[in-house]
C-alpha cells in the first residue's frame, strides 16, 4: 500500500463529520456490547438464527447497560457468525470482525464523513450478509480510500448511482429493519478499506482469525473516523 492508511487518517482526526448524524457515540448512554464466546446471553446458534430473538438479546444487552446505542466489534473474535452458512468457509470459519457496528434503532440516519463518490453498491442478500451495501470513496492528501456501510435499506439504493458525488456530512442512508438488512438487529457495519481489489458492491467484513495482520491492515480501526 502507498501509504499506511491508519497514519493518515490519525493525522485528520476530529475533521469528519459524524457517520451517525443523531447518535451520540462517545458518552455515557453509549455501551460497548461483548459479541464474543465469553459472553452467556448469546446462547445456541441455533437460537440466534431467529432473528427476533437475537434482537431481543441485543436490547437485554442494552438494557444492563442503561444505554440507548451498543457499539463495538472491531477486531473482535465473534462467535455470533455461526448462526449463518455465508462464514462457513472450507478451511477456516471466518470470525473476526473488520469494522466497527453501531447498534441504533432501524431508520437512523447514515452521512459520510468526508466529501465521497459512490463506488458502488449492493444488496447483498444473503442471510447475515450485508443486506443493503452502499461503498464509497474518499481522497486525502491524494490517497484514495473507501468506506463500507452496510445493513441499510433498500429503499436507500434506489437514489444512489455509481459516481455520484456526495457532500460531507450529507445523508445518504439510513440502517435498515430486519429481515431486508441481511436478517440482523438493527445496526450499522462501518469499515474502512485502503483497498478494493477490485471487488464491487461488496467486500469481506468478517475475516479468519489466522489472518488478522493482513486484514488489519487492509481495514483499519474504524473508530479513527467515526469517534469523532
Amino acid at each position: 500500500m502507498p501509504q499506511d492508511l491508519a497514519s493518515l487518517l490519525a493525522r485528520h482526526r476530529g475533521q469528519f463529520a459524524a457517520v451517525l448524524p443523531t447518535c451520540a457515540l462517545v458518552d455515557p448512554t453509549a455501551a460497548q456490547l461483548d459479541f464474543t464466546a465469553s459472553n452467556p446471553h448469546l446462547g445456541r446458534p441455533e437460537e440466534l438464527r431467529d432473528t427476533a430473538f437475537f434482537d431481543k438479546v441485543v436490547d437485554t444487552m442494552l438494557a444492563e447497560q442503561r444505554a440507548t446505542v451498543g457499539l463495538g466489534g472491531y477486531l473482535e473474535n465473534r462467535v455470533i457468525y455461526r448462526r449463518s452458512p455465508h462464514f462457513a468457509d472450507a478451511t477456516e470459519p471466518r470470525s473476526l470482525h473488520l469494522g466497527l457496528d453501531v447498534w441504533v434503532p432501524a431508520g437512523t440516519p447514515v452521512a459520510t464523513p468526508l466529501p465521497a463518490t459512490v463506488h458502488s453498491l449492493a444488496d447483498n442478500n444473503n442471510f447475515g450478509d450485508y443486506g443493503p451495501t452502499v461503498i464509497l470513496a474518499h481522497e486525502l492528501e491524494g490517497r484514495t480510500f473507501f468506506s463500507l456501510y452496510g445493513h441499510l435499506t433498500r429503499t436507500d439504493l434506489l437514489g444512489l448511482q455509481p459516481g455520484q458525488a456526495l457532500a460531507q456530512g450529507q445523508t445518504f442512508a439510513h440502517v435498515g429493519p430486519y429481515p431486508e438488512n441481511g436478517d440482523w438487529p438493527p445496526h450499522l457495519h462501518f469499515q474502512l478499506i485502503a483497498d478494493m481489489q477490485g471487488r464491487w458492491g461488496d467486500f469481506p467484513g468478517v475475516a479468519p482469525p489466522s489472518e488478522r495482520a493482513y486484514w488489519a491492515e487492509l481495514c483499519p480501526d474504524p473508530a479513527l473516523v467515526i469517534g469523532n
